[in-house]
């Protein structure tokens, strides 16, 4: 498995043996259930259909209530696929937990930002602004955008100002600090996208691999002396 689903529970900071501050978001993360599993041959990709957060069956829909039933699992709050390059080394109930990471590991982690509503240009794109002197009254507005007779229009994906956040946001190359088994706790260096409470979806990264978070200090051979001093008298 090398994903899992979990539920932001906030930031704060701890030390590490050195003294050194580092800044750590808190994530619970599981037990998830194996709703379904996607295969090559039936579905045409490969992937493991996870659910999080168990609830009432009255606070589901009758489709999604008979979905899970007919699947044989509890009634769960989110449903999510992670996609697979091998075929799924496990099957239908079965429970996935926070040891499938340990620290040192890296993780990729999305989720949705926070929604900040419908904002001007210079929040939204960090524009710098007209002229701030008096008599001004192009302070924060967006002015020309340079459209006339060609091409007449505006094109696809101009900064202008609109809607902005509650998009989905990957944060890559997290490292895992520490890894509590008994709570169902991943604490993460770094930030998440999303606000406390929000689903997320940690997966292995993409592009780094595990190394331990204290590397082992290189060790001096005993033999490197007289190799040298034997080299030296077959020069002479």
């Amino acid at each position: 498995m090398i994903g899992i689903l979990g539920k932001k529970l906030g930031m704060t900071r701890i030390y590490d043996e050195a003294g050194k501050v580092n800044p750590v978001t808190v994530v619970e993360s599981g037990p998830c259930t194996v709703v379904n599993v996607r295969t090559m041959e039936r579905d045409g990709y490969s992937a493991v259909q996870l659910g999080h957060c168990e609830v009432d069956e009255k606070k589901l829909r009758k489709p999604i209530r008979g979905y899970l039933k007919k699947a044989g699992v509890p009634p769960v709050k989110y449903l999510r696929e992670i996609r697979l390059n091998e075929k799924a080394d496990c099957k239908v109930g079965d429970k996935v937990t926070v040891d499938i990471f340990r620290p040192g590991d890296f993780v990729d982690v999305t989720g949705n930002s926070i929604g900040k509503g419908f904002q001007g240009g210079m929040k939204r794109w960090h524009w710098k602004g007209g002229p701030k002197s008096r008599g001004s009254t192009s302070h924060r507005r967006p002015g020309s955008i340079g459209s006339s007779t060609s091409p007449g229009r505006v094109w696809r994906g101009h900064h202008l100002p609109g809607r902005m956040g509650n998009e989905r946001v990957t944060v890559q190359n997290l490292r895992v600090l520490k890894v509590d088994l008994q709570n169902n706790l991943l604490v993460l260096k770094g930030a998440v996208a999303g606000c406390d409470g929000r689903l997320l979806i940690i997966r292995k990264s993409k592009k780094r691999v595990w190394r331990p978070l204290t590397p082992p200090a290189p060790v001096k051979s005993k033999e490197t002396k007289p190799v040298r001093e034997a080299a030296k008298k077959t020069k002479k």
